[in-house]
């Protein structure tokens, strides 16, 4: 009887869950379809209307399909987001579009990368060439959102609020310690003395060569940041640098007194002083249009050339397979360049790259489509936030490389980390292993025991062989000496400007300079703009890949702040192959 109400009991719970999975499931399909039926609709732009641009959304290199965003259980697609290519096209059609009066400029804590905030400052000074206002106004100004906010008209803070102005930190987690008490090993196989992302696993602080590029590079980003500031607002860049190493913007008063802002508003103050600029009686409703409704309102400008320029699209980690919008699967990828270079209509190709890199055959994959297109059309490569280690070796080899000042970029060099749980399994756990094999390497990649001298061996010459190609593949892209790539090779990591110096990248500009320049190269004199590879349709992926959200999500909610160190730790055992990719996760506050 005792078994019978035990199986009664197990058959019952599992009905509950089948139920309330089905549920979830039913509610996601509703949801989908509402979504794409609402993602069709317009959004009408009346005269005097204020363009409501609220940036502390995700900014993507696409927009994605709106269906399912708004569903806490998918993971990264937390509430609205808006693609960069987007964004852009909106802010430049606003600069001409009669019905638009003003942006009211509305940003705390931006979700974007330093070039991408670089890319959307500049299309906001570009507005106001039109003679249209932009005001600011915020609660809360975090740094980057004190970077975009500084080029309004007027700069508005809340008379209680805060402006964070302190300068840039990047710290970097150590797991050695944590690994020794664990009794985990990382056996690590690189090439390259800059090429630290197996630091965190084998050192207990930054070496020198980690501290001298990361040193210069935040000095890099941090000079971009206070050059933009100082243009708009009219303040010497000596002055900004002294304000945030004494750290004297602590209190609203503070930001008033030194300039960085032009009044202590409340939000009634700010929308009076709106409804004047749009022309709106004081006791009428501003017309207002968001920046996600006006940027789904756009359309293609109309050409009746039947040229094309294709835009391909690699964003995230790059793997092997199909990958995801948010991933660059080399599959995936190298199928979107081949079909743009055997498609006649299609004169010339940008790759849009964002991407850290990840491995480095699946790199090879990719940069072997781009050198066929470049031999029958133009290939130009912008980059974006970062393109470095198999970010950029994927790009090498186009003809011209856009990047903005504060991009990251370069990371040449590869590395291997090959865990050993020998000493958490037996002498912690006591798990033991034993096993016959039909050669002396048949197991070499186990992680129940440490390397041989001769399997290090092997391991370290594959390395040094993917090095010897990579560095071989960007001398020939960049028309140098492979001796030259690798001394500013190894692992080491240059923003834009410097890219530009010493040779990795050709110009600084925009993700449309790279576009004009592309038909310009191909001698076009209009052309229409599509976008390659297609967008995965969120739904699909979201039935397919179900469990693995539902886990990202409650991930993330347990972990918190945490989550990147989970991620990180999570990289070393499911990454496989060697890796070209970012030395370390940057984090810079």
């Amino acid at each position: 009887m005792k078994e019978f109400f035990k199986y009664v009991f197990a058959t019952v719970v599992g009905i509950i869950i089948s139920t309330f999975l089905i549920a979830i499931f039913f509610i996601v399909f509703v949801v989908a379809i509402v979504s794409s039926i609402d993602s069709d609709k317009t959004v009408d732009v009346v005269s005097n209307s204020v363009l409501y641009l609220n940036l502390d959304q995700a900014i993507k290199e696409r927009t994605p399909n709106k269906t399912l965003d708004n569903l806490p259980i998918i993971g990264s697609n937390v509430g609205k987001s808006l693609g960069f290519n987007d964004l852009m096209r909106a802010l430049k059609r606003a600069k001409t579009d009669d019905n638009i009066k003003c942006i009211y400029l509305n940003v705390s804590s931006p979700r974007a990368g330093k070039a991408t905030l670089k890319e959307i400052r500049d299309a906001l000074i570009d507005f106001k060439t039109s003679k249209k206002k932009i005001i600011a106004y915020s609660e809360v100004y975090t740094q980057d959102a004190y970077y975009l906010a500084s080029v309004a008209d007027k700069v508005y803070l809340n008379p209680q609020g805060t402006l964070e102005f302190k300068g840039f930190s990047s710290q970097l987690t150590f797991f050695k310690g944590a690994m020794e008490k664990l009794g985990v090993e990382a056996q690590i196989i690189r090439v390259g003395n800059y090429k630290s992302a197996v630091e965190p696993f084998t050192n207990v602080k930054m070496s020198d060569y980690n501290r001298q590029q990361v040193t210069a590079y935040l000095g890099g980003l941090y000079n971009t940041f206070l050059e933009g500031i100082s243009v708009s607002r009219n303040i010497p860049k000596d002055s900004l640098y002294k304000m945030a190493d004494t750290y004297r913007i602590q209190a609203p008063k503070d930001a008033l007194n030194y300039k960085m802002i032009d009044g202590l508003k409340y939000k009634d103050e700010v929308i009076d002083e709106l409804k004047a600029l749009s022309g709106t009686g004081k006791k009428e409703t501003i017309a207002t249009v968001s920046i996600n409704d006006y940027a789904t309102n756009q359309k293609e400008e109309s050409t009746e050339s039947k040229n094309k320029i294709a835009i391909i699209y690699a964003n995230g980690d790059i793997t092997g397979g199909e990958g995801s919008d948010e991933s660059i699967g080399s599959e995936r990828i190298s199928r979107a360049i081949r079909k743009a270079r055997q498609d006649d209509k299609i004169k010339a190709i940008v790759l849009r790259v964002n991407s850290g890199g990840g491995s480095a055959l699946a790199s090879d994959v990719i940069w072997r489509e781009i050198v066929l297109a470049k031999k029958v059309k133009p290939v130009m490569a912008s980059f974006g936030d970062v393109a470095a280690s198999g970010g950029y070796y994927i790009a090498c080899a186009a003809d011209s490389i856009f990047v903005q000042p504060n991009t990251i970029t370069g990371s040449i060099g590869v590395f291997g980390i090959i865990p050993n749980f020998q000493n958490l399994l037996t002498n912690k756990i006591g798990i033991t292993f034993d096993g016959v094999k039909t050669g002396q390497y048949a197991d070499i990649m186990s992680t129940n025991r440490p390397l041989t001298p001769g399997e290090r061996l092997i391991i370290q010459t594959d390395v040094n062989h993917v090095y010897d190609t990579f560095t071989s593949r960007v001398a020939e892209g960049r028309k140098r000496s492979k001796a030259y790539i690798d001394s500013i090779g190894g692992g080491h990591v240059w923003v834009g400007t410097d890219a530009v110096r010493i040779g990795l990248a050709d110009k600084i500009g925009s993700f449309n300079d790279a576009i004009v320049a592309a038909g310009k190269k191909a001698k076009l004199s209009s052309y229409k703009i599509v976008e390659y590879p297609e967008k995965i349709d969120p739904l699909k992926s979201f039935l397919s890949d179900a469990g693995d959200n539902v886990r990202m999500y409650y991930a993330k909610q347990e972990f918190g702040e945490n989550f990147l160190l989970y991620q990180q730790l999570k990289k070393v055992v499911v990454n496989s192959g060697i890796q070209a990719r970012m030395p370390f996760e940057i984090n810079i506050q």
